[in-house]
């Protein structure tokens, strides 16, 4: 087979998959439209997500906008140190990634390297775009996100979001009420998400604009442990760990019970959602054998993190791609936000049995203090609340300002008090999905080729939940009825929930390979013995083997055969054609 990704791109566009956007403007990197069959073939991977995350784990999914202030950006990091290393060729002028430069110099450790080690370790490497030697650059941090304002002549700065995740923490307050103020619990979204890449060369791979399903699980910091961990303990997979990375040793196999009583995993949460992803990547069909999942190298690693692994899927022309990351971000993001913000992100948690606490109690004499600080007076009191005194007093600070409160003004008290529970900020569990990947490596792994009465036949083997048409319906000819038999079976289906696609062009042999082409599982044609028997014939795309079965049960069985329900194999032998 010649390269999959040429072949594959090629028929993406040609049958209505993928498309540069704005082509007649001259088509611009980063961008890309979803045609009539790859939109649909993304909202089916959308659904499936969905599945796991709304319907299996409960967690409700929320809409945020794309756009945000500055100062929700501020806190997370983003507007100081969201950038890449990007370098200008000298010979054509074209902007590039200076890392990406260097791994294809096989230069390793860009991502730790200065700006200035990094420039002199690439002037020997050859520019991706026109291939002369670079020489002499400049490496400089480029910000990644989209600058914007809002308001009409405002000055007010927004940028469009660089991940969905940002929206769910400053929601925390009302989800932790939605979920009435009890952990764990979690939060989905699925939307666009904006990065200015210097020079997004891998197609659908580095985009500009993508679209991302995240989830953020808030949890006890001190129980980690899944409550239905049970399901996915005994669940294998290969797993690379960092240890293996740095000894150049292979992934190794094993169970979720085992990688976290090891230690390998960190806990139970991130463990979980390590299965549950492998298990949702292999259901929309991506092959098992082109799937690792790799944990961060201690440097990679974000340093609030306690661990993070990457799903990566293996593509012909790309290498291995991070197409999912689960991350434990401990609380680092709902501190950030509670900070910037003056908001509170704690969750109180009440005690089984509440505990004797012996505290000292500072009485300010209140009518003296409210005269003296009048409009102060109110912090003052509540500093008071958190002082230490001393013998001649107690310092508080009110404003900026270190207020001293004379001993005689106050009355200090040694109580026993009943503690009834503790304030404690989440952790949270990050599992982060790049949907636009997913269906790249969807595309690339149904793609394949066969040969079929001596012809080659092009063939999309897509799993049946993630095919955009699900069912073709053929007359075998346009005349005796058939073709009404055929379209009163189309609208059957169609009010079934069945995408169903009516095809009368040409003969029967090249509609079952137009079908074939966009990955269409199953094929029903209505022939002359349909008219004596009520029975249709039904063809499976991948053994192109056919049953014939009543027309009065086609609704629930094509529903069941594309549910996963039910197998094609499964059918009575006898119907076998």
């Amino acid at each position: 087979m010649s390269d999959v990704f040429e072949n594959v791109m090629d028929l993406a566009k040609r049958r209505g998959f993928i498309w540069q956007t704005s082509e007649c403007y001259g088509a611009v990197a980063g961008f890309i439209d979803y045609g009539p069959l790859g939109a649909m073939m993304k909202r089916r991977i959308e659904d499936i997500w969905r599945n796991f995350y709304v319907i299996e784990e409960g967690y409700y999914e929320i809409e945020c906008p794309t756009i945000a202030q500055e100062a929700v950006f501020i806190a997370s990091g983003h507007v100081k140190g969201f950038s890449d290393k990007m370098c200008q060729c000298p010979h054509c002028k074209e902007y590039l990634r200076a890392d990406h430069v260097a791994d294809g110099g096989g230069i390793s450790g860009a991502s730790t390297m200065t700006n200035e080690a990094l420039a002199a370790a690439i002037a020997a490497c050859k520019c991706p775009a026109c291939e002369e030697v670079l020489g002499t650059v400049e490496v400089y941090n480029f910000n990644l996100m989209f600058a914007t304002t809002i308001g009409p002549g405002s000055q007010r700065i927004g940028y469009l979001r660089p991940e969905t995740a940002q929206g769910m923490f400053v929601d925390f307050a009302r989800l932790l009420r939605f979920y009435r103020d009890t952990l764990p619990f979690g939060a989905v979204q699925i939307g666009k998400s904006y990065r200015n890449e210097i020079s997004p060369r891998q197609g659908m791979i580095r985009l500009r604009e993508f679209t991302q399903a995240e989830a953020e699980i808030f949890v006890h910091p001190d129980k980690k442990t899944h409550p239905k961990f049970a399901r996915y303990a005994d669940y294998t997979m290969p797993l690379l760990t960092y240890v293996h990375q740095q000894n150049g040793e292979e992934a190794v196999t094993m169970s979720m019970r085992v990688a976290v009583d090891k230690g390998v995993i960190a806990n139970e949460y991130v463990a979980y959602y390590v299965a549950l992803t492998h298990d949702l990547l292999v259901t929309i069909g991506v092959k098992p054998d082109r799937l690792r999942f790799r944990q961060h190298l201690p440097d990679e690693r974000a340093h609030y993190a306690t661990d993070c692994w990457d799903a990566e899927v293996f593509s012909q022309r790309f290498g291995w791609v991070e197409t999912v990351g689960i991350a434990d971000r401990t609380d680092y993001d709902l501190n950030a936000h509670a900070k910037q913000s003056g908001t509170p992100m704690t969750v109180f948690i009440q005690y089984t049995e509440p505990r004797k606490e012996n505290r000292r109690r500072i009485i300010p004499n209140m009518s003296v203090l409210g005269k003296q600080y009048r409009q102060k007076a109110k912090a003052v009191f509540a500093a008071l609340e958190h002082a230490t005194p001393t013998a001649d007093g107690a310092d508080v600070v009110v404003d900026g300002e270190t207020i001293h409160i004379p001993a005689n003004l106050f009355e200090v008290r040694d109580e026993v008090v009943d503690i009834r529970g503790e304030e404690i900020v989440p952790h949270v569990i990050e599992p982060s999905y790049g949907i636009d990947r997913m269906c790249y490596a969807v595309l690339e792994q149904a793609y394949d080729e066969d040969t079929v009465d001596g012809e080659k036949r092009t063939v999309l083997r897509f799993s049946p939940r993630v095919a955009p048409v699900q069912v073709a319906v053929f007359p075998l000819m346009t005349r005796d009825g058939l073709d009404t038999i055929a379209d009163e079976i189309t609208h059957t289906l169609k009010r079934k929930g069945i995408l169903a696609e009516y095809d009368d062009s040409g003969a029967i042999g090249r509609r079952y390979r137009r079908q074939d082409e966009i990955g269409t599982p199953f094929a029903i044609t209505v022939d002359y013995e349909t008219k004596e028997t009520r029975t249709v014939t039904v063809r499976d795309r991948d053994s192109m083997k056919q049953v014939r079965i009543g027309i009065d049960t086609l609704p629930q069985t094509i529903s069941a055969l594309v549910n996963g329900d039910m197998k094609f194999t499964s059918l009575p032998a006898h119907q076998n054609l």
